[in-house]
């Protein structure tokens, strides 16, 4: 058996390796690699190709748990064989809960959750984080329940825009576009009661809205009833897709459109600015009215405030007078001359307020038989005055001045 050369592997030489004997030959190389190399002298030589692959082997044998070979070396000499030892089965097994453990444990992100099947049917919801199905027994699938998913339903997005025209319930057709925006409330119900929830979706959504606008008039559709037509179509579709146990939470329904189909549009809003006049003019019309009114009853109760005090005054006049009449009366029952006499003096007095001539007493105008010698004429100056005053208003009257 050839000696340990000292080379990098640290084992004996291979079968077809030089001897030591070759090596201290100073001929010429033999064919099969033996002697020097060219140019070296008689020192240490370079472990050849050949023999490091042996050695390499033979190394890996050991490791394996073989034996070192005692033979030649040489190619098929495997020593006692190769032999399976505890170390390596205890690797094996090793090496299978690992990747028994590595198919089994799994992630759940924050905005998704797990579903996990035992044998094929429903076992567990998982939470986030890490979570474990024991391999190959459970399967999981991960829903994102936390993304809102948009269904284009009648609008230029959708697969078909002629499921936005609606027909009303006083025989005029709509064009309704509208999204639906929905998330996953429960990932199992989803995955187990449902084929395809989209399709889902945009089926219960469009046949909601369809009876909701076979319910309302065309016109509060086109102006103010909007919102509520939002809301209600938004509480009927979650009704029915929870009657369906779908899993499914409708965020919020967006109605974007709700206009007249586009080959009656023009027509539409002539007789829309039509209708507009016309509720301008009645509006004003009621103004006009109701002003009117107004004035006429503000205008009648002064009639009847005006009468109703003419009537008091009327009667506390006639009150007074009856009363002064009771009181006279008394007074001409107590002393009947003086009292006729005051009478007459103030009857006279009233009578003759508003006369124009003078009655003299005879005696205070001359004291004589023929009287009125002592009154004294004079002309009547104010009243010429007054006559001329009027003649010249008169004249300027007629000439315009």
């Amino acid at each position: 058996m050839a000696g340990n050369n000292g080379g990098p592997w640290g084992g004996g030489g291979g079968g077809r390796g030089p001897s030591d004997d070759d090596d201290r030959t100073d001929g010429p190389r033999r064919p099969n690699g033996g002697g020097r190399r060219p140019g070296e002298g008689g020192g240490p030589q370079m472990p050849e190709i050949d023999e490091l692959m042996n050695r390499g082997r033979e190394q890996l044998r050991v490791l394996m748990g073989g034996k070192r070979g005692t033979g030649s070396g040489g190619p098929g000499d495997d020593g006692d064989g190769f032999k399976v030892t505890r170390g390596m089965v205890g690797l094996a097994a090793l090496a299978a809960v690992a990747l028994w453990a590595f198919q089994s444990i799994y992630t759940v992100g924050p905005d998704e959750r797990s579903v996990e099947l035992f044998l094929g049917s429903y076992s567990s919801t998982g939470d986030p984080g890490l979570n474990f199905a024991p391999w190959p027994f459970v399967k999981y699938d991960i829903v994102n329940v936390t993304a809102e998913r948009t269904e284009e339903i009648g609008s230029s997005g959708s697969q078909s825009e002629e499921a936005g025209l609606m027909l009303t319930t006083d025989a005029n057709i709509v064009d309704i576009g509208f999204q639906v925006v929905w998330n996953v409330s429960d990932p199992a119900k989803l995955l187990f009661n449902l084929r395809d929830p989209q399709i889902t979706v945009q089926a219960v959504s469009e046949t909601i809205m369809r009876e909701i606008i076979a319910q309302s008039n065309l016109a509060p559709i086109l102006n103010r009833d909007r919102g509520a037509i939002a809301d209600t179509t938004e509480e009927q579709i979650q009704a029915t897709l929870d009657s369906y146990e779908s899993g499914i939470n409708i965020v919020r329904v967006n109605l974007e459109r709700a206009d007249p189909p586009e080959q009656v549009i023009d027509s539409f809003r002539a007789v829309q600015a039509a209708e507009q006049q016309r509720d301008r003019v009645q509006r004003e019309a009621d103004a006009y009215a109701n002003r009117e009114l107004a004035a006429a009853r503000g205008a009648a109760a002064q009639i009847v405030e005006d009468a109703e005090g003419q009537r008091a005054q009327i009667t506390n006049d006639a009150l007074g007078q009856a009363n002064r009449f009771s009181a006279i009366l008394e007074e001409y029952r107590l002393a009947e001359d003086v009292t006729r006499r005051r009478i007459y003096l103030e009857t006279m007095e009233d009578i003759l307020a508003d006369v124009s001539k003078i009655v003299l007493d005879p005696a205070v105008a001359g004291g004589g038989e023929g009287g009125g010698q002592g009154v004294v004429p004079f002309l009547p100056l104010n009243d010429l005055m007054r006559n001329d005053a009027r003649g010249a208003a008169a004249t300027d009257s007629q000439t315009g001045n």
